[in-house]
């Protein structure tokens, strides 16, 4: 037997004295970082995935996606937006989508609803669940709904004050909490500012969105410090978007420091028409690899769900930006 030696380079940290079994003993002893034993995937591929395409997409394949989509175990999908087709002419078919969707039981179907005549129509359609789109940025505020941030929030609570009264939930969303394509990058004081006004007029859960991807996990994790101070993390979720490829890490920073809501878009579909180079939201396929991989449970099936994002990608006629779609198409 041969006797060898190691030598003594040792990671930054570690004690010059170096006995054998002693690094090994130093590393289990490092603090872990603790994960939720479960995850919400909140499914935003129908409504924030498609919204931005060029060309219309057939009412009928909308359909056939959330349909897809509920089978394969996901438990929230944002199914349309009730906005002015004027606005947004790819969602003008908010109301036959909502009553041609297959609702599966204790799957969730919440739509977009940015002022109270949004809200009107899609409680007449049957809708049982919300959501506002606000932002943390004044300029991106103006160029995407056409209002300052104080004026956006006056708009929202009349939602979420009839809201109320229907005894519907209402979730927020923030948009460009990590940096902003007209002001750069955003305060997190500023986020934690308009995230608080959202969640104190009665919104039950805040996304803090990403929007142009510029994040890491380093914004992250000193934007999310600045919330938690006035937001409960069960209260909260987050809404990467994947431009600098940094989605996944930035999850993770998130679900470390106690999110457990990630919403995400099937097969990385997405954008944003106000954000010129940002890419789509974080494939879900990828998100749901990642988290099982954790030993996270979601409660989603990777192989029917996979199959949900090679049927958008075939009727978009695109291949998928999700990387596990396109390692498990190779196999």
């Amino acid at each position: 037997m041969i006797a060898v030696t190691a030598k003594r380079v040792l990671p930054r940290g570690f004690a010059a004295a170096w006995t054998p079994g002693v690094i090994f003993r130093q590393a289990s002893s490092l603090p872990l970082y603790s994960f939720p034993k479960e995850v919400k995937i909140v499914e935003v591929g129908p409504r924030d995935g498609l919204q931005n395409e060029k060309a219309v997409v057939p009412t009928d394949v909308k359909i056939q996606l959330i349909n897809m989509l509920s089978d394969s175990g996901l438990k929230v999908i944002e199914a349309t937006s009730f906005v002015s087709p004027k606005w947004v002419p790819q969602m003008a078919d908010h109301v036959t989508v909502m009553q041609g969707i297959k609702k599966f039981p204790n799957i969730k179907y919440p739509v977009l609803t940015p002022n109270l005549t949004g809200f009107q129509a899609a409680v007449k359609c049957g809708v049982e669940e919300v959501a506002i789109f606000g932002a943390a940025s004044e300029l991106f505020s103006k160029k995407n709904i056409n209002c300052t941030i104080d004026e956006s929030l006056q708009r929202f609570k009349e939602v979420t004050d009839a809201a109320k009264e229907a005894n519907i939930p209402v979730r927020g969303y923030v948009s460009c909490v990590l940096g902003c394509p007209y002001e750069g990058k955003i305060s997190p004081s500023k986020v934690a500012e308009v995230a608080l006004k959202m969640f104190s007029m009665g919104c039950y859960e805040i996304s803090l969105g990403d929007t142009i991807g510029v994040g890491t996990p380093g914004s992250m994790r000193d934007m999310l410090t600045a919330v938690l101070d006035v937001v409960p993390a069960k209260s909260l979720a987050v809404h990467c978007h994947d431009t600098y490829g940094q989605a996944l890490a930035n999850i993770l920073v998130a679900l470390q420091m106690g999110v457990q809501v990630v919403d995400s878009s099937i097969a990385g579909l997405g954008g944003c028409p106000y954000a010129q180079g940002a890419a789509g939201n974080v494939a879900t396929e990828d998100v749901v690899y990642m988290l099982h991989g954790l030993g996270i449970n979601t409660g989603i099936d990777l192989k029917k769900l996979t199959e949900a994002g090679a049927y958008i990608c075939k009727a978009l006629g695109r291949k998928s930006n999700s990387k596990v779609a396109q390692a498990i198409s190779k196999l």
